[in-house]
């Protein structure tokens, strides 16, 4: 069972995250947590995108903050809130908001 982590800031490490096994999820970066998506810090992309399977942005949310879907990261897939309730509905079993 996948399981979906919402993530609504923009942070360096989460905690919770951290403890959860790798592979066994997928990260969807909403609200300020599309600023993982796109901005680079020293050069290197959020260590964030490198916790989960998969990793998405809801695109409604980087337009919102002036960010184009073409500035994400290559390990992100940009989505619009009809990709996001397909995600929900037909990939994750469960879903955690951090």
């Amino acid at each position: 069972m996948k399981v979906g982590v919402f993530l609504s800031e923009h942070v360096k490490s989460n905690d919770t995250l951290d403890r959860l096994r790798a592979g066994s999820f997928d990260v969807v970066l909403v609200q300020n947590g599309v600023y993982c998506a796109a901005i680079k810090e020293n050069g290197q992309a959020s260590p964030v995108l490198g916790k989960a399977t998969k990793v998405y942005a809801l695109s409604e949310d980087l337009v919102s903050r002036g960010l184009e879907p073409s500035q994400v990261d290559e390990k992100v897939s940009v989505v619009n809130y009809d990709g996001l309730v397909d995600l929900i509905f037909n990939e994750f079993g469960k879903t955690i908001w951090l």
